[in-house]
């Protein structure tokens, strides 16, 4: 006989993916086990797979809770509209607030991307190109230099994600520097990218 679904279904997968999250940036992917995600979450491994048939199933549930959200910041400043520097600051604000609370979750996304099956790594991809190519659109209405050349107005943009992905690495929220602050520092370097050929 089939489990009856809780009323507080949804709260509880997203406690799990919170939890799993938490193991997966410490021990990583292949380090956590079943076992230890069942205990981290003070349940039962056959209750455990009543929210979640496998451990990818969690794993893929984690990343794309992180990549949903910035496709949503995303979507949501740019419905906002405004001139591409105004668009563009928006958007790391917006970013950096998220990476400021999902720490956890951007390691994991960051780290255990190729942990995925290929058809779910695929997915999570395609959302990633979406952000990239929204922030790579408003640095080449920026620089205009950067339409006639594609391969430096990547460049640009990922050297851009590259200051705010590694944030992670260094940056304490309760330090001199809050995150709307280093979001400002952000913008101010890429506003003044070198863009020579």
């Amino acid at each position: 006989m089939a489990r009856t679904q809780a009323a507080d279904y949804e709260q509880r997968r997203e406690a799990i993916v919170e939890k799993a999250a938490q193991l997966f940036a410490r021990s990583g992917f292949r380090g956590t086990s079943i076992q230890d995600l069942s205990k981290a979450c003070e349940t039962s491994k056959s209750l455990f797979y009543h929210y979640y048939p496998s451990k990818e199933d969690v794993l893929y549930a984690v990343i794309a809770s992180h990549i949903d959200q910035l496709v949503i910041d995303v979507e949501e400043v740019m419905a906002g509209g405004g001139e591409p520097v105004e668009l563009l600051s928006n958007l790391i604000h917006a970013f950096m607030r998220h990476y400021i609370g999902a720490v956890d979750r951007q390691n994991v996304l960051l780290n255990e991307l190729g942990s995925l099956p290929e058809d779910r790594r695929n997915v999570i991809i395609e959302k990633q190109r979406v952000v990239i190519d929204a922030v790579q659109s408003l640095l080449v209405h920026i620089h205009p230099s950067l339409a006639a050349n594609p391969v430096r107005a990547r460049v640009q943009t990922m050297l851009l994600f590259g200051m705010i992905n590694w944030t992670k690495t260094w940056f304490r929220p309760d330090g001199p520097i809050d995150a709307e602050e280093l979001a400002d520092i952000v913008v101010a370097n890429a506003l003044r990218a070198e863009t020579a050929p």
